[in-house]
């Protein structure tokens, strides 16, 4: 089952749900608005590495079909809801695209998200703007604390090696 607007507020409010800094304003029937925070990482295709970038005030111009890794300027989180950060529909119909692969937020997890962003048009990005949406889903079963890599990242962080693969 997916929060509700009432149960959203509710729950941040009784800190259940990490949701920092927020704005009750940017609450959505079934989800919160996400923004986006100052740290880029540029794919680069001659090195395959990314290069790391601040957003100047001014914004940045995504070029098309480049991978990019931003972060989400709040920190989300809750000790009893999995959390799916989406992209919002109005920056898809721009061709902005957020969270194509790893939507999905662990319960227990509280940290800054790293997003990946991939732009089919030219499109100019700024710290702060309003990147997508994370709603909230409860879950069926015993909570664990999570052990996700990721987990520990208040900042845009590329692919980790697997465990176990060859180097």
């Amino acid at each position: 089952m997916i929060l509700t607007s009432g149960a959203i507020r509710r729950f941040i409010a009784q800190g259940d749900i990490v949701f920092s800094p927020y704005d009750p304003a940017g609450v959505n029937p079934n989800s919160v608005n996400y923004h986006l925070g100052r740290g880029l990482k540029v794919f680069q295709d001659r090195t395959g590495t990314f290069v790391e970038t601040e957003l100047p005030d001014e914004g940045y111009v995504l070029e098309p079909h480049r991978m990019y890794l931003g972060h989400t300027e709040e920190q989300i989180g809750s000790s009893l809801f999995a959390m799916r950060l989406i992209g919002c529909s109005s920056n898809g119909r721009r061709g902005l695209f957020l969270q194509l692969s790893a939507d999905l937020g662990h319960t227990t997890s509280c940290h800054r998200w790293t997003l990946e962003i991939v732009a089919a048009l030219p499109i100019r990005i700024y710290p702060g703007m309003v990147a997508g949406q994370v709603s909230f889903w409860c879950n069926t079963g015993l909570i664990r604390p999570t052990s996700a890599t990721y987990a520990c990242f208040n900042h845009a962080c590329e692919s980790q090696p697997l465990i176990g693969a060859p180097s």
